[in-house]
């Protein structure tokens, strides 16, 4: 069974997304041990990349301020090599392709075993061109998360099966960021998903508030926040780390 299905063992899922190195990869770690203190089921770490090109404004200068304090993938890779020694929930990178191209794509994925990475969230590749980092994902025991967009209709029932880990369902159209209300018809989305296969589902882009969380979380099995928290740690800084765990248990409460 995939290391990744625990987060969804008790109950509906709380999965923040972090983007390390913003401010500096203390300040990462810190935050990232305040989240599961306080609820986190799992946990998103992204890897700063320079074209962004799925998110919104607030990760893309919290992207920009890590590359320009001088991040780099094997400093992130240090990162969860120190986390790991104490956190034990389930740990994702997101990420872009050419990240995990120019590093070398078989390095890079067993690198990701060797530190206790359980899956990796590439969203600028397609559902028809993943073989490429499929089979060495499966050489390594490293999950390739699917994402569902509202566009998927026809693709659904094909992603679904041969999903692995978790499904990412996008619920809206655009890029990352905060929204005031989410329109889409998830749940018609995850009934497909459900006709298809078992793994859990958690719905992320948009979600800011616990009122939003639980809506997400009752068609599906959690809600991922992410620029909502990267927000608090543009705001705060270094001092981010205690308020990031209250708002993380702002919304795990909401979602128990």
């Amino acid at each position: 069974m995939s290391n990744i299905a625990k987060a969804f063992d008790h109950g509906k899922a709380f999965i923040p997304f972090i983007t390390c190195g913003d401010p500096d990869l203390e300040t990462t770690a810190a935050v990232v041990r305040a989240a599961v203190e306080n609820g986190a089921d799992l946990i998103e770490l992204g890897i700063p990349f320079s074209d962004p090109s799925a998110e919104g404004p607030v990760i893309q200068a919290a992207s920009l301020r890590a590359l320009t304090g001088g991040v780099t993938t094997d400093k992130i890779f240090d990162l969860v090599r120190d986390l790991r020694r104490d956190v034990t929930v389930p740990m994702v990178f997101m990420t872009y392709a050419n990240v995990v191209f120019s590093y070398g794509a078989d390095r890079f994925i067993r690198t990701c075993q060797e530190i206790g990475i359980d899956g990796l969230i590439l969203p600028d590749i397609p559902y028809e061109e993943k073989e490429e980092f499929l089979e060495i994902c499966h050489q390594y025991g490293v999950d390739l998360v699917s994402l569902i967009a509202p566009t998927s209709q026809n693709r659904i029932a094909s992603i679904a099966q041969e999903a692995e880990g978790f499904i990412y369902i996008v619920s809206s159209l655009g890029v990352t960021g905060t929204r005031s209300e989410i329109t889409t018809d998830l749940g018609s989305i995850v009934a497909a998903i459900r006709e298809n296969t078992k793994i859990p589902c958690a719905v992320g882009f948009g979600i800011s508030n616990p009122q939003q969380a639980r809506q997400m979380a009752d068609v599906s099995d959690g809600a991922i926040v992410g620029s909502a928290i990267m927000k608090i740690i543009g705001e705060y800084g270094r001092e981010a780390p205690a308020h990031v765990g209250e708002y993380v248990r702002a919304m795990t409460d909401a979602l128990k």
